[in-house]
């Protein structure tokens, strides 16, 4: 992934206009972020994804012209995509798990304060966590529940990893940023971003949250 170089270069894309609103007066306060581009629908968004390249989409879900699962999912088969973070109101939503399957890095609650958006923002163009620990657990109580079937399952996918690694996915299931899980295991941020991208890589997996729900799904979390 390549890191934004200068200005966060974010698109919102929101049927509401009110929305939208907020979210650019919220963003355009913060020096080092922009708004690069508006859409009010999930076929909109992909046209502006394509030509004004952000370097990070909200994407809400619920639109009438294109939905934000359809969207998410072709944008990240762009080349060089941006990250995708979801706008939800997730105790509504029920499709977060299938958003973050087709390509999101994560999801930003639509009541989330002025500080957790910018904060999302800025950890979603450094390739970090998007969500904090709390929002990780909601999310995986409701997305991935384990199962006798499923634990098997996760076991067997991460007997690839190392022990470092098996510690690394832990600390990401709990939703630590990579800074927070330098500090936890003593190791440098460059490493814990390296531990990070060779699990992702090994398992398979687009996200952070899919790592999480898997190490979930194979007990580690217990």
């Amino acid at each position: 992934m390549t890191f934004p170089v200068g200005p966060i270069r974010t698109l919102i894309v929101d049927d509401e206009w009110m929305v939208r609103s907020m979210l650019r007066t919220i963003l355009e306060a913060a020096p080092d972020i922009t708004v690069t581009g508006e859409a009010s629908d999930g076929v909109e968004a992909v046209n502006l994804a394509r030509t004004l390249r952000p370097d990070i989409v909200l994407m809400d879900i619920r639109m009438p012209r294109g939905d934000g699962l359809t969207a998410t999912e072709r944008i990240a088969r762009l080349d060089s995509p941006p990250c995708v973070v979801v706008l939800t109101t997730f105790d509504l939503d029920e499709y977060v798990h299938t958003a973050l399957r087709n390509g999101a890095v994560g999801f930003l609650l639509k009541d989330a304060s002025a500080d957790d958006m910018l904060a999302a923002v800025r950890s979603a163009a450094r390739g970090d966590a998007v969500i904090s620990p709390r929002i990780t657990r909601r999310l995986l109580r409701r997305f991935a529940e384990p199962t006798p079937d499923r634990h098997s399952d996760a076991e067997q996918r991460l007997a690839v990893l190392t022990d470092k690694e098996r510690e690394v996915l832990v600390a990401v299931g709990g939703g630590l940023s990579n800074t927070e899980i330098a500090a936890t295991l003593y190791i440098s941020e460059a490493t814990a971003k390296t531990h990070v991208s060779r699990i992702l890589a090994k398992l398979d997996l687009t996200n952070r949250v899919q790592a999480a729900i898997l190490a979930h799904q194979a007990g580690l979390l217990d």
